[in-house]
């Protein structure tokens, strides 16, 4: 796969296919990315596990916090990377070592490492690199345009209505109003 560029296809497929997310780096500090895009993430209504052995046993963003990806107590869909990139093989041999494996692996704004990723792509996961979910969430459903921020993407097709204040959603492809 070609990690300098990903079809919006793709990431779109990606957000709209995913339930649940181990976030390996999440953070207790409020201030932190891994804290807001947590938090984010789960008011889109993914299941998002945190990861972080200094922290497991208590919560981070309300959600029980476990210390490895083993001890995760249902199938990931999905691993987000908030460690740095020199701890992304480590992550990656956890990750291939659960059963069933996730379908994604997405290392976050600034994190590459194209070995680890193929390694993981030879067992068929899908990795994404130096890409952050909760951007690309808000590109791909309109809702980053409230901000005067260019999306790069122009369509007729309607956003999903959700229910609060400025929640945007996915369409599932397919599906026109």
């Amino acid at each position: 796969m070609n990690h300098d560029h990903y079809d919006d296809d793709l990431i779109e497929e990606i957000l709209s296919s995913v339930r649940t997310i181990a976030m390996v780096g999440a953070s207790a500090n409020t201030t932190r990315p891994s804290s807001f895009v947590l938090r984010y993430l789960t008011e889109k209504g993914f299941t998002v596990f945190p990861i972080n052995p200094g922290h497991a046993g208590g919560t981070i963003g309300g959600r029980p916090v476990f210390a490895r990806l083993a001890d995760v107590p249902e199938p990931i869909d999905m691993v987000d990377v908030f460690r740095a990139s020199d701890a992304v093989p480590g992550v990656i041999e956890e990750a291939l070592a659960l059963d069933p494996l996730p379908k994604v692996i997405w290392l976050q704004l600034g994190i590459r490492n194209d070995e680890a990723a193929a390694r993981a792509e030879a067992k068929g996961i899908t990795v994404i690199q130096n890409r952050c979910p909760k951007i690309e969430y808000g590109r791909l459903s309109g809702e980053i345009g409230w901000a005067g921020v260019n999306s790069r993407r122009i369509s007729a097709r309607r956003p999903e209505r959700r229910k609060g204040f400025q929640r945007l959603g996915l369409s599932p492809r397919g599906k026109s109003e």
